[in-house]
């Protein structure tokens, strides 16, 4: 290196590590783009190619993981390395092929360091299938956006609802004893909906509920996801059907963690810029190339960021890969959007900065600080949560508290 880059490449390195932790807790593993099914917001560019993974791109992955296991178990977190099979539809290997790829990682899980989880629209579940993913021990998620109708844009190749399908799938886990975590799609049409949709999603007795508000990403560009107004009324909704549940119904993934928010700010933890630092979250694509900071950028042609590629598992440990990441244009150019978000934006303690995927799709360059995604999902529970806070505040009898007041929501 020419000594008079050594500063800069410090600066950027500083940089980097403020913001990024060195250690990733979860890896994506993309084995086939291909989906049966053909949901009319997917982002997936490439969800027609049914070329799978080959055995030695997943072979790498585990050599990687081994080195990757050390330092994780020695550092900031005792939990396994998180192993998250997505992209298209990962069943859709069939199971021949998805235990080839399962194969090489077994050493690591059963010593405890290694975790498999998979995200899956259930329809392609059978015993075999279930009884695969237990051996395994597989975290489950599958995708489901609620009753039928508004389940309506989940559709297979032919277009033909997919709901009974899904149904279907849910119904083998449970039989099976597999949990399972559910997450669905909130559109415009659907999101007027909340109580219903929490209603139906708690019956099936998921581990938790996770609600995506629809996003502009990858090749879904044409709809227009809801706007802020309706995601402060819906998470207003959200909380109030929360409150009413009894024990025992599965929590809502995202009041869940602003739940964490506000204990760990309350008990002022030194530890919390270390413990909200961004996951690198490598993303290995079926050829092994290995992206960072979201899955969605997989597949993405961006020339000017060299299609957003990081480096090759076959050629590279994701170690090495991580240790170049504060070079990559990219990379840099979202340090910078953390950097405005936390000098412009009074919601930054909270979210630290979120999402990286979204800040391209919806602006072509990572260097923002505000996006449609910040809004409808970030700070709009934030928004619902304070609205709630003060009515509850201006309903208690006047003799019995001085007048109500909210705090910011960077302080909720």
């Amino acid at each position: 290196m020419n000594p008079a880059t050594v500063p800069q490449e410090t600066a950027l390195l500083r940089r980097y590590r403020h913001r990024i932790h060195g250690v990733p807790r979860n890896l994506v593993i993309q084995p086939t783009g291909f989906c049966n099914l053909d949901c009319t917001y997917c982002y997936l560019p490439d969800r027609d190619a049914k070329a799978p993974m080959p055995t030695a791109v997943a072979e790498a992955v585990a050599r990687s993981e081994s080195e990757l296991v050390g330092e994780l178990m020695g550092g900031h977190s005792r939990k396994p390395l998180g192993l998250i099979w997505h992209a298209g539809e990962p069943l859709a290997l069939g199971r021949r092929r998805f235990t080839e790829l399962l194969r090489p990682f077994e050493e690591l899980r059963r010593k405890g360091l290694l975790e498999h989880a998979v995200q899956r629209n259930a329809t392609l579940l059978n015993d075999e299938w279930c009884d695969l993913l237990t051996e395994y021990g597989f975290r489950v998620g599958v995708s489901v956006d609620g009753p039928a109708d508004l389940t309506a844009r989940r559709i297979d190749r032919k277009g033909r609802p997919a709901f009974d399908r899904i149904m279907k799938g849910i119904e083998r886990l449970r039989r099976h004893g597999v949990p399972f975590s559910l997450i669905a799609v909130v559109s415009r049409e659907t999101i007027t909906h909340p109580d219903r949709l929490l209603d139906f999603l708690a019956a099936l007795r998921p581990v938790s509920i996770g609600l995506n508000i629809e996003e502009s990403e990858g090749v879904n560009t044409e709809r227009h996801p809801p706007t802020r107004e309706q995601a402060v009324e819906f998470w207003r909704k959200v909380l109030a059907w929360s409150r009413r549940q009894p024990g025992g119904t599965a929590p809502v993934r995202e009041l869940e963690r602003l739940g964490r928010y506000l204990r760990m700010s309350r008990a002022q933890r030194p530890d919390r810029t270390h413990l909200s630092r961004a996951d690198p979250l490598p993303t290995i694509a079926k050829n092994g190339d290995v992206f960072l900071l979201s899955p969605e950028l997989a597949g993405v042609t961006a020339p000017a960021y060299n299609d957003f590629r990081a480096g090759n598992i076959l050629e590279q440990s994701i170690g090495a890969i991580l240790g170049q990441a504060h070079r990559l244009t990219y990379v840099g150019e979202f340090l910078t959007g953390l950097e405005e978000c936390e000098s412009t934006c009074e919601f930054f303690d909270y979210c630290r900065g979120s999402q990286a995927g979204n800040r391209y799709f919806e602006h072509q360059t990572f260097a923002v600080a505000e996006t449609d995604y910040c809004r409808v999902t970030e700070q709009a529970p934030v928004l619902a949560l304070a609205d709630t806070v003060r009515e509850e505040q201006a309903t208690r009898p006047f003799w019995n508290s001085s007048p109500p007041t909210t705090p910011p929501p960077s302080r909720i």
